[in-house]
């Protein structure tokens, strides 16, 4: 698993913000869009951690995902890691992009990924791009 396209495609979509604040859903969010306990109000992050951070989210997302997705290609993998990094591998778990990526509807499942650009149930520029990066990079090589 080459995990350097998945950092890349991260990295472009988050950007690293080292000073922890609210994000466009009110999740408080540090580093290359990392959220959970480490991340606390008032209490900067370094680049250091920040970088160890990402690098550790991606592998456990990208593993979450091959063990949900297992006949993924290197570029399914990639785009499946790098939604459930923004969406939570949950939401991934419980979608119709996964059901119809296994039942073999590759261009059915890259539909699915622009129902997910909403914040708050308002669609998100920001977030509709990166959903077409994901379903372009899902559909190459399949």
């Amino acid at each position: 698993m080459n995990l350097s396209n998945l950092y890349q495609m991260i990295k472009r979509f988050e950007g690293c913000i080292l000073i922890p604040y609210l994000d466009q859903a009110g999740v408080w969010t540090c580093g290359w869009g990392s959220t959970g306990w480490d991340v606390i109000p008032n209490k900067p992050w370094t680049q250091e951690y920040a970088d160890a951070r990402l690098e550790g989210d991606a592998i456990k997302f990208a593993k979450a995902v091959v063990v949900l997705a297992p006949d993924c290609n290197d570029n399914q993998l990639c785009s499946l890691a790098d939604f459930s990094y923004n969406l939570g591998i949950n939401n991934l778990r419980a979608s119709t992009l996964l059901r119809k990526f296994k039942s073999g509807d590759i261009i059915g499942a890259a539909a699915e990924f622009v129902r997910w650009n909403r914040i708050k149930g308002k669609p998100s520029r920001g977030l509709t791009i990166r959903r077409l990066a994901e379903r372009e990079l899902f559909l190459c090589g399949s």
